[in-house]
């Protein structure tokens, strides 16, 4: 039996954010609420609970926004900072559940967690008491599938440049942010998707992201039903780019909710 739940584009921009920081450029300028984008993340709101991609540097913002009471688990794409360094807002869930807060990820980036935030991983002292400390469990990630909160997760291997990392399919909707290549083996896990979600930096090239029409083409191959480009840079105007695209091709935007089937 399926059921139904949604996915929530938490932010669509790049590592930078849009708009960029001392940047007087149209799109920076623009009022268009498009075109602000909090670095790249996504809820999923699975049958028994959320599930986090990413925790970026605006976390605590974005489920502000969203309306995000609780966050039930996280998995990591990878270890960059514009996709770590929110780990301390999920210190609030972990008190009013009272319990850990699971932790899916490679080796990599448990590595980068621990080094990051040492005090969120050291072993209470006997007696002592947890107060303000996070309550976290490290679990680690693989390309096997795995059960969360309801939901059937698959990871993706993907490639950032010559950094291997993941991106994650939940049901009939794949998550794969800051890649630029997709290995052979992953292909077949693409297959018959509603929802692709897919790095699209900008429409020059660029070393470690896939551009607008290399996106265009793995879509071209897997032939979702339906394409959001995301991790978008401060070159894409949302409403003129968006009038350019094909069918079936859309850029996301911070608050896009997207329909997935578990």
């Amino acid at each position: 039996m399926s059921t139904p739940g949604e996915i929530i584009v938490l932010g669509s921009g790049t590592s930078h954010g849009v708009p960029l920081v001392g940047c007087r450029c149209p799109v920076c300028k623009s009022t268009d609420p498009r075109n602000t984008r909090t670095r790249s993340s996504i809820l999923v709101q699975a049958p028994e609970g959320n599930i986090l991609v990413d925790t970026t540097p605006e976390l605590r913002i974005q489920l502000i926004r969203e309306q995000v009471d609780l966050v039930h688990a996280t998995v990591f794409t990878h270890c960059h900072a514009d996709h770590i360094f929110g780990l301390d807002d999920l210190r609030q869930f972990g008190h009013v559940l009272d319990k850990e807060i699971p932790l899916y990820c490679e080796e990599i980036v448990e590595q980068q967690l621990r080094a990051a935030y040492s005090y969120a991983f050291q072993p209470l002292p006997p007696g002592g008491r947890r107060g303000a400390i996070p309550r976290f469990e490290l679990i680690r990630a693989t390309t096997d599938p795995f059960s969360l909160l309801g939901a059937h997760v698959q990871p993706l291997r993907l490639l950032h440049g010559r950094l291997p990392i993941l991106g994650y399919r939940f049901g009939s909707v794949a998550y794969c942010t800051d890649v630029s290549e997709i290995p052979e083996e992953t292909w077949p896990r693409l297959q018959n998707l509603d929802v692709l979600i897919i790095d699209a930096l900008r429409y020059r090239e660029h070393p470690t992201h896939f551009n607008i029409a290399q996106a265009i083409e793995v879509r071209d191959r897997i032939q979702p039903r339906q394409t959001y480009l995301t991790h978008i840079a401060h070159d894409i105007d949302h409403e003129k780019v968006s009038a350019e695209l094909p069918d079936g091709v859309a850029l996301a935007y911070d608050g896009l909710r997207i329909p997935v089937t578990f």
